[in-house]
């Protein structure tokens, strides 16, 4: 075959901090720190209050990067292409000292030519680039620092298939798909060529379904977009229960030979949104259940392997989650890939700010004075470049569902404003000092989002016309009059469910959903209730670094999972409402304490209080009837159609003197048990209990384990109430990559390879080497004179 895709992200060398030239060739950099990509500085860095809270108190700076590599001298005629996932931020790029160019926008992906400038055979490469992320309060969350997405090298014939040049669209008639394929091909060579454009759709065993061929004759250095339609009777169909993939394999054959291929998964599914009557998938209407989510994993910070996500999308999967918002960027291609095998529909979305610059917080979420760095810097010149990468790169997944342009660029006073309103309100207005919500002629005026709406929405229809086009408004009551709303396909409303009824009635050819919300149950029934809202999108899935109230918190604990990828209380309570599977969940806390809520819950899963101490138990169910047992006596039952229904949620609860022993919750539907939850007296920690995901891991040098680590007494009951620090290391050909606990207010630096556990657990992510087998996992906890203990066996084997 004559293309080849290479994978790059072994066998870089990483500098922190500025230097006069590393894009010079001739740089020793062998005293450099090796690093595998996907890598984030930043996350190996201490915690320091001087940092921005906004990104986590973490520091940006400058680092370099640098990779020796050798191509065969057969490829000599040929073009290579190097291509970034994503670099954060302000990336340039020289390859053997000829400077490529540079890339601002930090979630990008971009391409280079290397073509040019390259040695052959025993001649070595040298490909540099220069991360400049100084200004470290760029944003309103964490975004890492680095090369933190992976790295491909292309090489292809003179005359091949563009990047990007396949775009696949399909339509349901009937039991018959037609899937719709346009290839850009182009002739870099010195002759003109005569070739035959192939197109085969292969089902998900790679086996032949249909096919179509085209004669096509291009002159030397000219392109082409040639157009061809295949129809496949009965279909399988791409959906969020059976999410099923096809692979369009594109041949350009020239003198019989296969010159250029490229593999392309696709799906056959069909979908409409209506504005009377809501989503359908498939001509079936159903309700997005939806979590927004950003990008980092915690100790990983923004260079997460794509395992680490798939075990997030399987927890998202068993809370009953269908749909997913990328927020507030485009996310690494890994991730959409993953979504297309999982079964999620997604949001794929550009920007947090045009051209107006928002408040980034680097002293405490709304601490005021902001500071103003970030994309607007950017925006006017790279807009249309960056948005039109995203959709070109993006469109062919068929769990993508809609373009959002923007997230909240018209949050009131921040910056733009309308004399329509003397005074702005909005998400936590009351936040803002008083001169921060008061009309301000000398600021943006908010008619000009409408303006800037227009024109990314062409950008994105240039690329792609088979998806609306959406964003998150923040303040709808205004851009509902300045033309802003009006330039979108589908509107989304960041926590405005009061708006519903009211807008739906004077726009009532408007498709709205909650493109951002809270858990409270209000927001759930009006999507639930109402044909015409056909979703929501909670904030958020999990816990991310940044937008912390400030010091020593360095998280935002929105999530329904922690940092770990542990789910909370309030995953429990979400997966009551959206799935049919029947569940029972308790909890309980000391009443002398604050009472729970849904945002920051205090309620926990143990049965370790003081004696005779009142304590409340939750439930969280789906079943008709739950009853309560506490060392096998009955406390009585609840039903859940009589407990009282307020907007934050459902009152299932017991009030009780503590009694250690075995608290019960039985779940029943039509009077037949169901399914049963318990909480157990744990003792001191005695033990330590520990699993790992996998057993095999490939000797590929990114492979990834997922080792938790849980503390439990002598009879292996799980201990919540008793934190102990555990050592981690391992023998063999792998390495611990980060260890997270996921405290909101634990400073250890991520580089350390001690934690203390959090709520009695801790997880640690280990790497494979390239080299074949036994890795152990070892940890010792002194406190429980636990030493030298495997955890685990892992077989590193070749693939």
């Amino acid at each position: 075959m004559s293309r080849k895709n290479e994978n790059m992200n072994l066998d870089w060398r990483f500098h922190y901090g500025d230097l006069p030239f590393p894009g010079y060739k001739g740089i020793d950099d062998s005293e450099w720190k090796p690093v595998t990509l996907p890598h984030d500085w930043s996350v190996e860095e201490v915690f320091d209050k001087k940092n921005a809270s906004g990104t986590g108190y973490l520091p940006g700076g400058v680092g370099w990067y640098r990779k020796t590599f050798k191509l065969d001298a057969s490829d000599k005629e040929k073009t290579v292409l190097i291509e970034f996932d994503g670099v954060y931020n302000n990336a340039q790029v020289w390859i053997n000292s000829y400077y490529l160019g540079k890339r601002p926008y930090g979630y990008s992906a971009f391409s280079y030519d290397l073509t040019p400038f390259l040695e052959w055979g025993e001649g070595e490469n040298v490909i540099s680039v220069k991360v400049d992320h100084k200004d470290i309060a760029d944003s309103r969350w964490y975004t890492g620092s680095g090369i933190y997405r992976n790295v491909n090298l292309t090489i292809k014939e003179k005359c091949h298939i563009n990047r990007h040049g396949i775009y696949i669209t399909t339509e349901l008639h009937n039991d018959e798909g037609i899937v719709s394929v346009q290839t850009d091909i182009t002739n870099d060579s010195l002759s003109n060529r005569t070739m035959i454009l192939r197109n085969t759709l292969l089902d998900c065993h790679l086996k032949p379904v249909e096919w179509c061929e085209s004669e096509v004759s291009l002159s030397k250095g000219k392109e082409i977009n040639i157009k061809q339609k295949l129809r496949v009777k009965q279909p399988a169909l791409w959906s969020v229960e059976t999410p099923y993939l096809y692979t369009m394999k594109t041949e350009l054959i020239i003198n019989g030979k296969v010159a250029d291929q490229v593999l392309t998964r696709t799906g056959v599914r069909s979908i409409v949104i209506d504005p009377q009557k809501g989503f359908f998938l498939n001509g079936k209407a159903m309700k997005l259940k939806g979590l927004c989510i950003h990008h980092d994993a915690g100790c990983l910070g923004a260079a997460v392997p794509q395992h680490v996500w798939r075990r997030r999308l399987m927890t998202f999967k068993k809370v009953g989650c269908n749909a997913i918002r990328m927020s507030h960027n485009p996310p690494a291609s890994n991730l959409l890939d993953l979504c297309d095998e999982m079964g999620f529909l997604v949001i794929d979305e550009a920007f947090d700010e045009w051209e107006g610059v928002k408040n980034k917080w680097w002293q405490g979420h709304n601490v005021y004075p902001p500071k103003h760095y970030g994309y607007y810097e950017d925006f006017p010149e790279w807009h249309e470049r960056d948005i039109k990468e995203m959709v070109l790169r993006d469109r062919n997944h068929p769990s993508i569902f809609s373009w959002s342009i923007g997230n909240e660029v018209d949050y009131p006073n921040d910056p733009y404003c309308h004399p329509s309103f003397k005074e702005m309100t909005g998400n936590n207005d009351k936040n803002k000092p008083a001169a921060e919500r008061l009309y301000d002629p000398n600021k943006p005026n908010a008619e000009r989002l409408a303006v800037i709406a227009k024109r990314l929405v062409t950008f994105v229809k240039e690329c792609d016309e088979s998806r609306p086009v959406t964003a998150a408004l923040a303040f709808p009551e205004l851009s509902n009059s300045t033309g802003y709303a009006e330039a979108l396909d589908i509107v989304g409303y960041n926590y405005k469910e009061h708006l519903y009824d009211k807008d739906r009635a004077l726009y009532t050819n408007r498709v709205i959903y909650g493109s951002e919300n809270g858990k409270h149950l209000h927001a759930w029934r009006v999507v639930r209730d109402n044909d015409n809202i056909c979703g929501q999108f909670l904030w958020t899935g999990i816990d991310f670094l940044g937008e912390a109230k400030g010091w020593p918190v360095r998280i935002s604990q929105a999530g329904i999972l922690d940092l770990t990828g542990r789910p909370k209380t309030s995953y429990y309570f979400r997966q009551s409402l959206w799935m049919d599977e029947p569940m029972v969940y308790i909890t309980a806390r000391d009443l002398s304490g604050q009472k729970s809520n849904l945002w920051d819950i205090d309620d926990a899963p143990h049965w370790n209080f003081s004696a005779g101490k009142m304590t409340e138990i939750r439930c969280y169910t789906n079943c008709d009837k739950v009853v309560l047992y506490l060392n096998g006596k009955t406390l009585g039952e609840r039903y859940l159609d009589q407990c009282e229904e307020s907007d934050d949620m459902y009152d299932m609860t017991w009030e009780v003197p503590y009694e250690k022993g075995v608290l019960r919750a039985v779940g029943y539907r039509n009077d037949r048990q169901v399914c049963e939850a318990s909480l157990v007296t744990a003792g001191d920690p005695a033990k330590l209990k520990t699993c790992s995901d996998t057993d095999i891991l490939k000797a590929n040098g990114l492979d990834i384990a997922h080792i938790e680590v849980e503390l439990v007494d002598d009879n292996g009951f799980p201990v919540w109430v008793h934190d102990k620090r555990i050592t981690l290391s391992t023998e063999g050909p792998g390495e611990i990559i980060g260890i997270e606990n996921g405290s909101p207010i634990d400073l250890e630096p991520y580089s350390s390879r001690q934690r203390m556990t959090y709520n009695g657990k801790l997880i640690a992510y280990v790497r494979s080497t390239v080299e074949v087998g036994t890795l152990k996992v070892i940890a010792s906890c002194e406190d429980l004179d636990i030493k030298n203990v495997v955890l685990v066996n892992i077989k590193v084997d070749s693939e």
